[in-house]
């Protein structure tokens, strides 16, 4: 895996640092308002609701009560001689509340079968939200504070001098700057091996000296004489 990196502009990790914090911030709050907006729906289904509904039970079941005994009034206190009285209104009125009170006993039950269905999603989602929680409140400033080694090091690293006495700094960093050259390269990495002097080749071989004529020097003896008396 290669350790190096090419960055050519520092201005965008430092506006990714602060993005990151910003994320982190709003979505903390966030979080913190699902958990209270779900806490307040949990408690009004499993505790508002189900008290409710059961204060409206016994309404309507003493509504029940009380129209039988208005039916059972009518019936007594109505009667005319041998004729039974209709008592129309207080069957109306006994109806309505059976209705009333089989619909609040169904919203009872309904609210009793949802309470736990309820809490169970709420805990699921609970742990859910405490997972990204810790993304949010451990990996989130980690993160930061690696993107904060990184612009000190990149700082550090643009006003450092470079081996060509130049000073790697500026908006712009080329690669002049960053780079060596080929040859300095070559000239370091490369070790200098001296040559070797190769002997030449002797293609005639000596020969003994006596074969050899001798070589006579007039110059320095003078004049040779011949034996005839006569120099020449």
């Amino acid at each position: 895996m290669s350790t190096q990196a090419e960055v050519n502009s520092i201005d965008t990790l430092a506006f990714v640092k602060a993005a990151l914090v910003m994320f982190g911030h709003e979505t903390g709050q966030s979080l913190a308002e699902v958990e209270i907006q779900a806490q307040r729906v949990v408690d009004w289904i499993c505790i508002q609701q189900a008290a409710h509904w059961k204060t409206e039970v016994r309404r309507a079941a003493d509504g029940v009560n009380q129209a039988m005994k208005d039916l059972q009034h009518c019936r007594t206190y109505k009667k005319v001689g041998d004729n039974a009285p209709s008592c129309i209104e207080e069957k109306k009125a006994l109806e309505k509340a059976r209705k009333k009170l089989a619909r609040a006993e169904a919203k009872a039950e309904a609210v009793r079968r949802w309470t736990p269905v309820v809490r169970q999603q709420f805990q699921e989602a609970g742990v859910r939200m405490t997972r990204f929680r810790e993304v949010i409140d451990v990996d989130c400033p980690k993160a930061v504070a690696r993107l904060e080694r990184m612009l000190v090091s990149l700082d550090h690293y643009a006003h450092t001098q470079s081996p060509l006495g130049a000073t790697v700094g500026g908006a712009d960093m080329t690669k002049a700057s960053v780079a060596r050259p080929a040859e300095a390269e070559e000239s370091v990495s490369a070790p200098h091996v001296p040559a070797q002097q190769v002997p030449a080749p002797q293609n005639q071989s000596r020969e003994p000296a006596a074969s050899q004529p001798a070589a006579t020097d007039t110059s320095a003896n003078g004049p040779r004489s011949d034996g005839t008396g006569a120099d020449l």
